[in-house]
């Protein structure tokens, strides 16, 4: 299986540092974030994925996915249908990457979205997205992240009513833990998630939103090896990426 780095608090300040890094270091492939080829508030330019393709196919390195940055907590059609259109466009960077799987965000909480409206909203949006998915062989990998998707009640009920082979999780070891689940809580949620992994991070730490503290891979509070259990008892196949936990989230 392939290991994998997320271009996320790693060392270098351009993207072919990073990548350099993930190289020297022995990792086979990384996560690419869309800011590296899709600046904030820069216009759609597929040329600047073409320019990082070039710089991963130097160093011997693939894209395992690529970051969305989407936010999915809409009800409002207009909106449902801006994520939509915008998602279309990074599957289409994605695919210049050479990678079909999007690290999918499921979204921020907002005032017109109740709690309990949550999944309902996140489904929608990955169900709008489900015809471009098919036609390029794209898969959203919703990660656990944040307020909303960290609950794994409203991301196990996102998922299930998308009901997609094209979604499914992007499994981060140390977001669950950081929203508040008790760490005794974990092996379970690893299990119920596995079957619907297509990506992961793997990460490590310590304590809950403002006491977290990241840590080295194996030297925190975190099961990983319940996670690594209920992955491989699932059939999952995917890469194996680690993210360095200075941040929460």
């Amino acid at each position: 299986m392939p290991f994998g780095l997320i271009h996320y608090n790693t060392p270098g300040t351009t993207f072919e540092d990073f990548v350099a890094y993930a190289s020297s270091t022995g990792f086979d492939c990384c996560e690419v974030m869309i800011t590296d080829v899709w600046p904030k508030d820069a216009s759609f330019d597929p040329a600047r994925a073409h320019q990082a393709k070039a710089i991963l196919d130097r160093y011997g390195i693939t894209a395992s996915a690529l970051t969305a940055n989407n936010d999915f907590v809409q009800l409002d059609a207009a909106a449902v249908r801006q994520q939509v259109e915008r998602m279309q466009q990074v599957a289409e960077l994605a695919t210049i990457l050479g990678t079909r799987v999007l690290r999918t965000e499921g979204g921020q909480p907002k005032d017109g979205v109740p709690e309990e409206r949550w999944a309902e909203a996140i489904a929608g949006c990955l169900k709008a997205c489900l015809p471009f998915c098919q036609d390029m062989g794209i898969r959203l990998a919703v990660d656990n992240h944040g307020t909303v998707t960290n609950n794994p009640k409203v991301l196990l009920k996102a998922l299930e009513l998308a009901d997609s082979p094209h979604v499914g999780s992007n499994l981060d070891t140390m977001n669950l833990r950081w929203w508040g689940n008790p760490v005794a809580d974990l092996p379970g949620i690893f299990k119920a998630l596995a079957p619907y992994v297509l990506h992961t991070h793997l990460k490590d730490g310590a304590g809950v939103r403002a006491e977290y503290r990241g840590a080295v891979l194996g030297h925190g509070e975190i099961p990983l090896m319940a996670a690594v259990g209920a992955l491989v008892e699932a059939g999952y196949s995917g890469v194996w990426c680690a993210e360095c936990a200075n941040c929460p989230g």
